[in-house]
This record gives C-alpha cells, structure tokens and sequence, in this order.
C-alpha cells in the first residue's frame, strides 16, 4: 500500500497545484481584460477633454487666416477670386437752352448702368518684421458690353464741363485781373458750361483747352492734360498701403495699419482722417462680435466709412451679418457733433453732403448718397430729376462674422459738383451756388464663386459640427468603456468571494483511481520495478487524457 499511498498523495497535489494555477490564470486573464477596457475609456475621455479646452478647429483656422505667402486667406487677399464689378450711372442733362437761357431749372436724367469689372489685385509684396505685409493697390477696369443693358461707352449725352465749371470755382476768389485774364481765356476758346460727348470721354477723359493751359503752366497742380470723373476716382499712382498679417491678433488680418505711411488721411483731422483698422473691402475684421461697429475705407470716398449691423442672412450658404453706414454718416456736425471735423476751414456744406475737394486736386467735389437720398432738402432747390429710392440707392454689407470675408456688397455713392459763387466768370453764371449732380456709381460684388463658397462651407458649417460630434462621441465612448470596465471587475469580485471550481480537472478523476488501488490483488507484491511502471504508468493515462479533453473543450470555449 505504500506505493498507493505515494500515487494517491502524488493526484492529490497536483489537482491542488492545477486548480491554484488555473483560478490565477483565469483572474489575471480578467484583470487584464478590465485593464484594457478602462485604458482605452481613459484615452477616450482625454481625447474628448483636449477637443474641449484645446479647440484644434480654432487654431487651424486662426492659422489659416494669418497672413502668409502662399496662404489661402493671404492669395484671397492678393488678388481676390471674385467678380467685383463698377456700375456707373450718368445725369444727362435734358434741358441745356432753356436752362442756359434762365427759363428753367437744370433737369436731369439718369442715364446707365455702364459696367465695368474691376480686376483688383494688391502687387510688389513685401511682408515686414512688424507683423504687416505692404503692397501697391490695383484696380484696372474692364469694359462688360453684356451687362450694360444696351448701354455703349460711345452713347452721346449733354453733360457739364467739369474743367470749365472746377476752375471757374477755384479762381472766383482770386483777384481782379486773375479772373480777368481767365474770363478771356473762356471766351477765346469758346468754353460751355454744358457740352456734348461720350459716356466714355465724360468717365475717362476728354480735351479741353482749359486743361491743356492748366496742364502746361500749372503742372505740379493739374498733373494730367485729361479729365474725367472715374479716371480721377481709379488714380491710384503713387499709392500703397500696409495691412495686418494677423499674426500678433488674427481678427486684424488684412485691415489697413498705414497708407503712403500714414495712419491717417491729411485732407482731415482726427478723427475723421483715421483709417487705420479699416478695410479696403477684400476683407473685413474676423470674429465680430453682433453689436461691434467696423470700418471701411475706399481712397475715391477721402474718408473711412463707419459700418452698422442692421441684420443677418445667409449668402452663399454662410452666415452674413448686414451693415450700412452708419446713420448721418454724411452729416457735417450739424446734428452729430462728431462729425464736424468733416467742414472745411472755409465752408461747410448742407448735411448729406461731403467736401472732398482735398482729395481731387481742389475741384469743387463733394460726395452723397445717389440721387441725394438723406441729403438735406437745400440740395434739391436747383435741379430736377433726383429720384431717391432706398431700395436702390442704399449700401449695404454682408459679412462672414467668423471670418471676416465679404459675401454680397454694394457701396453706391454719388460725385456732385458744390459750387460757389461763380457770377464772376464767364459763361458760368446759372450755375452759382448749385450742387451740380454729376455721376453715381455702385461697386458691386454679388456672391461668392461656387469653388469658393464651396470651401468656406467646409470651413465654417461642416468642420465645427464635425468637431463638436468626435468630441460627444469620445465622452460618449470613453464613459461606454469605463462603465464595462467598472461591471467586469464587480463581476469578478463576486465570482472570487465563491468557492471556484477548475474546470480543468474532474473531481471524479482521483476518486476513480483511489477505488483501483484498493483492489490491488497481492501479485502486486511480487511485480519488480519495471513491471510496477508499465502498472503506474495504465493508472496515470486516463488521467492524463480526461485533462486533454478538458482544456480542448476550455479553449473552444474562450475562442467562441
């Protein structure tokens, strides 16, 4: 029996060490699992918390809208892939011999549009140390035949001689004999007031003697031998201007900081000739905020325009904020304080009217909104014809408020020519003390081009949402995998608080043998060493198979 006892002894221990083997494979199996499960549900969480505090989106797109060479924002700006285009509207005038004659006051007809596209482009870039990128402006014009509504450049019309009338105002407060020798150049050369020609050689220059004498003895002062009203409004010879890059506050990219180095105009003083933060109109101030007032500023208005919200919309597919100048913008302090460093030191002209002589060569220029829309009723005395209509005679604005980027734009002003008392000079009597409406044109941009509304759309609806939904789905993700982790491992606690039993090992197993051996006939007594083993050996083996079969059926098991 003491072999038996060995054997017996032997199964007993090796069913011990098998079920501790076992019960420890199988819970370390399940803390890793649980491990695994709160790791990646840790991961997820983070990754949600850094979308939330971090924002990528915003950096990516505050990157995206700092002025670079070769940036996307920064070749928009270049040279805008928009059609921007220039439609001017004329008075002809209806009415010249009886007006001439004093029998009728000055009448007027509107006569357009003559469009033109305005191909804008900012050349000879230099980006500079201080965070602002320097360029010379450009807007050449390009005659659009299609869209003038059977309008031609070569229509004649009867329209006021604006050398004539100009020099006339400049010269009536000069001494006797100057206006004595101008008087005979009038006559000499037969200068009229009102004088017929084209639509173009009124927009973009004609002859006139009085030019040609101002030109050859003036020429520091009429630089040019031709005058027309566009020409001189598109003149930007000698101009340039610097704007933010962004990079120190990125809502500032593209705003003007100087132009010809100054950060003001000289025609004013401060503050009405300041333009620094204002924007020529390719791109405005981002991330506006619904109640924050911008600026804007076109060399041919001399002045920076203040811009209201009045609305929003959608253009394009983006969101639009709406802006018009600001109420009374045109007031010269007769109701608005603010606004009295808009009068010249010598006159001040009725509210809803603009002196702009300073910024076109001393010519008796002065700017309203078209067909004298909010402009004081003195304004009409003189002239007929003016037929203001808010519909068609307000500027507006629709701005991306993230972006800053210009969606649908009209900016409609009017040329108007102030005169003075001009009694003095010949041929120029009836028109003393007028304002003399010339010309109004609406610079108008439409919408955006499809490839270009196409990306703003991924930029500002698509990406945001996109952002905020991996960012729900992480919390979601990583609270789904913690909540696993925290029920596998109660799962586990309970299980271990419970007799385990391995399902490797049948407990029949042992006892079966056990029984053998205590029938052992006594020929066992006489069996030597090797006999003994193959004895041993028929024991051990169904053992050995049963514990086979078992971790076969354990394995399928884990697999399934």
């Amino acid at each position: 029996m003491f072999f038996s006892s060995i054997i017996i002894k032997t199964l007993n221990n090796s069913k011990t060490v098998l079920k501790i083997l076992g019960d420890w494979i199988f819970s370390w199996k399940i803390v890793y699992c649980i491990l695994t499960i709160a790791f990646i549900g840790a991961i997820a969480v983070g990754s949600g918390f850094f979308v939330l505090f971090v924002q990528p989106y915003d950096i990516l797109f505050k990157l995206k809208c700092t002025f670079s060479d070769g940036g996307e924002i920064f070749e928009m700006w270049r040279k805008p892939p928009v059609d921007l285009y220039l439609r001017v509207f004329l008075f002809n005038v209806t009415n010249r011999e009886a007006f001439l004659r004093g029998e009728e006051k000055l009448k007027v007809q509107e006569v357009g549009p003559y469009v033109y596209k305005e191909l804008m482009t900012h050349e000879n870039i230099t980006f500079n140390d201080n965070g602002t990128v320097s360029a010379i402006p450009k807007h050449p014009l390009v005659w659009v035949p299609e869209l003038s509504e059977g309008r031609r450049e070569d229509d004649i019309l009867v329209l006021p001689n604006i050398a004539l009338l100009s020099i006339a105002h400049v010269v009536s407060d000069e001494s006797y004999f100057t206006r004595l020798g101008l008087n005979l150049l009038i006559r000499q050369t037969n200068s009229l007031p009102l004088i017929e020609m084209t639509a173009r050689e009124f927009m973009f220059g004609y002859k006139s003697a009085l030019m040609t004498v101002g030109n050859t003895f003036m020429s520091s002062w009429i630089y040019f031998d031709k005058l027309g009203l566009i020409d001189r409004m598109y003149d930007f010879d000698g101009d340039f201007e610097t704007v933010f890059t962004g990079e120190d506050d990125v809502t500032k990219a593209g705003l003007i900081d100087k132009y010809r180095g100054e950060t003001k105009i000289p025609q004013w003083d401060n503050p009405c000739g300041n333009i620094q933060n204002a924007s020529d109109g390719t791109k405005f101030k981002g991330n506006l905020k619904p109640n924050e007032t911008i600026l804007f500023f076109r060399k041919s208005m001399c002045r920076t325009q203040i811009l209201e919200k009045v609305g929003e919309t959608t253009s394009s597919g983006l969101k639009g904020y709406v802006y018009h100048f600001k109420e009374n913008s045109n007031d010269n302090g007769k109701y608005y304080p603010e606004n009295k460093c808009f009068c010249s030191s010598d006159r001040c002209l009725p509210p809803g009217l603009l002196d702009v002589h300073g910024c076109y060569y001393g010519f008796p220029i002065a700017l309203s909104y078209p067909h004298f829309y909010k402009a004081d009723p003195v304004v009409f005395e003189k002239t007929e014809g003016s037929k203001p209509d808010p519909e068609k005679h307000t500027s507006f604005f629709v701005i991306n408020p993230e972006s800053g980027l210009p969606l649908d734009v009209a900016v409609r002003m009017q040329i108007n020519m102030a005169l003075g008392s001009i009694s003095t000079i010949a041929n120029t009597e009836r028109f003393s003390n007028m304002v003399l409406p010339l010309l109004w044109t609406e610079i108008r941009m439409y919408t955006l081009p499809n490839s270009l509304a196409s990306r703003f759309n991924l930029y500002l609806n698509v990406l945001p949402v996109v952002q905020v939904a991996a960012m729900y789905a992480l919390f979601f993700m990583g609270a789904a995998f913690f909540l696993v982790s925290i029920v596998r491992y109660f799962r586990k606690k309970r299980r271990s608080g419970t007799p385990s039993r391995t399902p490797w090992i049948d407990e029949e197993i042992p006892s079966s043998i056990e029984r053998k051996l205590s029938y052992i006939p006594d020929t066992r007594k006489k069996m030597n060493a090797k006999e003994l083993e193959v004895y041993f050996n028929s024991l051990i083996a169904p053992l050995n198979q049963e514990l086979e079969h078992h971790e076969i059926i354990e394995t399928k098991e884990s697999q399934g």
